[in-house]
């Protein structure tokens, strides 16, 4: 045999990143694109949303008109971050940390009752990290919630040890949850973590009893609430201007007022971006927050409003898709939580702007501007996308 002849069966030439790229089992052909560039389109017009809200407003931005939206596209690049790290680690690994996390979260959510806690807009629900920094932890309960049930109730199902969460299970993760929404005193939250752990519950495969019990006992419980007069003057003044839109249209009901002649001055293809009477004028009050979709329906007008609902529909979609075609109830049910968060929260942020949901104070996701929104919403695309990814390939 020559010196120069090789065994080709042993030989590979070495794939190029094209090829790399194209395989069947490379991380680029696992993403779930059609969720990741949705959840980018959303955040590239929040920016263009909340720079058209804000480039006016001089006692926000101390006259730098690019002030608010340098800060949300940094807090998006720092999200995006968060959602690779969580991917990197992947939600498996996670699942032996999930008692860190929840611990964590939980300091925080209670820290806002020390002097480093913040009120805003009536919610006692920040933290201030000085230099103008805030930091809302309950944004994280909404991973650290779902994620700490999800362990407890797919532990003897995934061991293979039952069909369904049995009832001593159940009530130990309902536990789990109660213990955050019982500190957290923003009502917009608990909202969205209630519907987080109906979410959860729904997708476990728990019994239904524990279902409608709890639709009941939320029930009461709101009733309670109400005729015991325990919540909060503007709480109380929210509710009231939902039910009746003509009280106080300078007072009580003025945000929802000016949503809504926003929204309804846009029309078909809206005025233009920048061009917003209501929204140059700065008459809704926190527009580039709360109230972000009527500066979509000013100035995009409903062809604006329906593509950010469109996306947002996909992101849903995909995160459905996900949770539907994981291996484990591990990832079934955290895919779940996210979908049910998503779906309240965007229903709500959006309800509220037309005035058919009350006003509970809930940025909408990827398109609000809020740094710990952002973050806890990427962070839940990266744990969407880590479901996807560890799937078999046969899946």
């Amino acid at each position: 045999m020559s010196i120069h002849s090789f065994d080709t069966a042993r030989y590979e030439r070495p794939k190029s990143l094209w090829a790399r790229l194209r395989a069947r089992d490379s991380l680029a052909r696992r993403l779930d694109w059609p969720l990741l560039l949705s959840a980018l389109a959303l955040c590239v017009i929040g920016s263009l949303l909340v720079w058209s809200a804000t480039r006016n407003r001089t006692e926000l931005t101390g006259g730098d008109p690019n002030l608010f939206l340098v800060k949300h596209v940094m807090n998006a690049v720092i999200g995006i971050a968060l959602a690779a790290a969580v991917l990197w680690i992947g939600h498996r690994r996670l699942r032996s940390a999930w008692w860190l996390l929840y611990v964590l979260a939980l300091i925080l959510v209670a820290l806002v009752y020390t002097p480093i806690g913040a009120t805003i807009n009536g919610e006692r629900a920040w933290l201030n990290l000085g230099g103008g920094f805030f930091l809302q932890p309950s944004e994280f309960a909404k991973v650290t919630v779902p994620l700490a049930m999800a362990v407890v109730l797919a532990a003897k199902v995934d061991a293979g040890d039952r069909e369904h969460p049995d009832h001593r299970t159940v009530l130990l993760a309902l536990v789990l949850a109660a213990i955050p929404i019982a500190v957290i005193a923003d009502l917009g939250q608990v909202m969205v973590l209630a519907v987080i752990v109906l979410g959860v519950l729904l997708a476990s495969g728990a019994s239904n009893r524990w279902v409608f019990g709890l639709i009941t006992a939320a029930v009461a419980g709101g009733v309670a609430v109400w005729m015991l007069d325990l919540l909060d003057e503007y709480q109380i003044n929210r509710f009231a201007a939902f039910a009746n839109p003509a009280l106080d249209p300078s007072g009580v009901g003025y945000n929802t007022n000016q949503a809504r002649i926003a929204i309804g001055s846009g029309g078909l293809t809206g005025k233009g971006l920048f061009q917003g009477t209501q929204t140059t004028g700065q008459f809704v009050p926190e527009q580039q927050t709360d109230f972000i979709f009527t500066v979509a329906g000013e100035e995009l007008g409903f062809l604006g409003g329906a593509l950010i609902l469109l996306l947002l529909g996909v992101v849903m979609w995909r995160a459905c898709r996900i949770a539907m075609e994981a291996t484990d109830l591990y990832s079934t049910i955290i895919a779940a939580g996210v979908v049910a968060w998503f779906a309240f929260q965007s229903f709500e942020n959006i309800g509220m702007a037309l005035g058919i949901m009350p006003v509970a104070g809930l940025p909408l996701p990827f398109v609000s501007y809020g740094g710990t929104s952002m973050f806890a919403a990427w962070i839940a695309v990266g744990l969407l996308q880590s479901i996807r990814i560890q799937r078999p390939l046969s899946a």
